[in-house]
């Protein structure tokens, strides 16, 4: 479905695998973190009770990485009863470190579009996870510059989206959102009455899988991010 984008004048971008590689080093760490507790279960009930403990956590921690190693090692000390040694639990500790130290890998487009954008619409980021480690991250990545604004939510739900829109004092009419998630980055905005723009990647975290309208109102899906310069 087209959708006019005639009146858009904001251009809000996700950061975490929409303008860097993010889910990947998770899975990574998953599969590091079911090896080492391999002795105590299967991998398949490591991962469960991984997401599980997630979940259980998110309220409490947040996202990001800092409250997903806390919840590797609840977790591993549960699956373990409380068996788990000292090594391996410092071995789960530096595959969190490790995640934080990654080199930031801008994906593929990025620094095309943002120059396509640049000066015609006024550009921001719109993510969620851990303050200290997004900022860092955009550091590294060198695209501050390309941004007017930059927000770190605790959530990207339709009531942090208008409350954050109505502080910058941006009518939704002109404001469009380009991400990689349905659920966090287009349908929230879609139904406040904001455009959207879904740049699926190719792995993305259960607990952000959602199924598709079968009508697609108020946005549109492109197979890559550079797709998005013959619309705007």
């Amino acid at each position: 479905m087209e959708i006019s984008l005639e009146e858009i004048k904001v251009v809000g971008f996700d950061a975490d695998d929409t303008l860097w590689v993010n889910e990947t080093y998770f899975r990574d760490a998953e599969e590091r973190f079911a090896e080492l507790l391999e002795p105590y279960e299967t991998k398949n009930k490591i991962d469960q009770e991984l997401f599980r403990m997630e979940m259980k956590n998110l309220e409490l921690y947040g996202y990001g990485i800092k409250g997903f190693m806390l919840s590797m090692i609840e977790a591993a000390l549960e699956l373990s009863n409380n068996e788990i040694s000292q090594k391996t639990l410092s071995e789960i500790i530096n595959l969190g470190k490790n995640m934080i130290a990654h080199p930031v890998e801008i994906l593929d487009g990025v620094v095309e579009v943002l120059d396509g954008l640049e000066g015609k619409y006024r550009l921001i980021v719109l993510t969620k996870g851990d303050l200290l480690d997004q900022e860092r991250k955009l550091g590294r990545s060198n695209l501050s510059e390309y941004f007017h604004h930059v927000e770190v939510l605790s959530d990207k739900k339709e009531k942090n989206y208008q409350d954050l829109l109505d502080h910058l004092e941006i009518d939704v009419k002109n404001f469009l959102m380009i991400g990689n998630s349905l659920k966090s980055d287009v349908l929230p905005l879609v139904n406040i009455g904001a455009k959207a723009v879904h740049v699926p990647f190719h792995t993305t975290w259960k607990h952000e899988e959602v199924e598709e309208p079968k009508e697609k109102e108020g946005y549109i899906t492109v197979s890559k991010l550079t797709d998005i310069l013959k619309y705007l």
